[in-house]
């Protein structure tokens, strides 16, 4: 089992943020030199971010992405070409497809404290979709899927990498088979029996027994059609 911590990496960050980031691809992102993990399949990208007081990003464009992020704490006043207007309070999580025709965004902290939001990046399957937009609002001790599987379903943007979180309660279990990696965002947990504290990702090739100390949250990474999922 790999763990790689906060403290672990540099700080980085742009306009009204700053940030650290645990999952770069450098076939996608270009060579460099950093302790970050590679991903897995089509997942790239992986930062934890600290808006600061009335901090945001500025309005910009993506293609050919999904972007999904996971309020850990605070607020975000969504703007831009999807879903203008929403805000995203902690626990939230906000996917947006890019897709060919692609989409302008600017998230905006509007307190006078810093936030806390983890933003994840997968690249598509297929070239060409529509863009698109859903926020999901997981319920506190359920492992809640907000990204992955096939198109049959509607529920979330299909892709061939599973993404779920769950708002931890104390003595709550998950069990992954297979390949996974897990960002404890908030809280401890017990993870293959090794304590495991807040911003700190694991990867795991063969699966991982997550066991919750406390109250937090916690987001899984796998391949959709390897991984199987049990949780108690």
């Amino acid at each position: 089992m790999q763990v790689l911590s906060f403290e672990q990496l540099p700080q980085d960050g742009f306009a009204g943020l700053i940030e650290r980031h645990f999952v770069i691809d450098q076939n996608y992102f270009g060579r460099s030199k950093t302790k970050a993990l590679p991903g897995l399949g089509k997942f790239v990208y992986l930062a934890d971010a600290n808006f600061l007081p009335f901090g945001e990003t500025h309005m910009h464009d993506h293609k050919e992405v999904d972007v999904i992020s996971v309020m850990v704490a605070g607020e975000i006043e969504h703007q831009g070409s999807l879903g203008h207007g929403d805000k995203l309070t902690a626990g939230s999580v906000q996917v947006q497809r890019a897709g060919a025709e692609g989409f302008r965004h600017n998230e905006v902290n509007p307190n006078a404290e810093q936030n806390q939001m983890i933003q994840l990046w997968v690249l598509p399957d297929e070239l060409g979709e529509p863009a698109g937009y859903k926020v999901y609002q997981p319920k506190a001790g359920t492992l809640t899927k907000v990204y992955g599987g096939d198109k049959s379903q509607q529920h979330t943007f299909n892709s061939t990498i599973s993404i779920a979180v769950s708002h931890t309660l104390e003595q709550q279990s998950i069990n992954i088979t297979g390949e996974v990696l897990v960002y404890l965002s908030k809280g401890e947990a017990i993870i293959n029996g090794e304590l495991i504290k807040a911003r700190r990702l694991i990867h795991d090739k063969k699966g991982i027994t997550f066991n919750a100390l406390t109250e937090g949250q916690a987001i899984f990474i796998s391949p959709s059609n390897q991984s199987k999922l049990t949780e108690q």
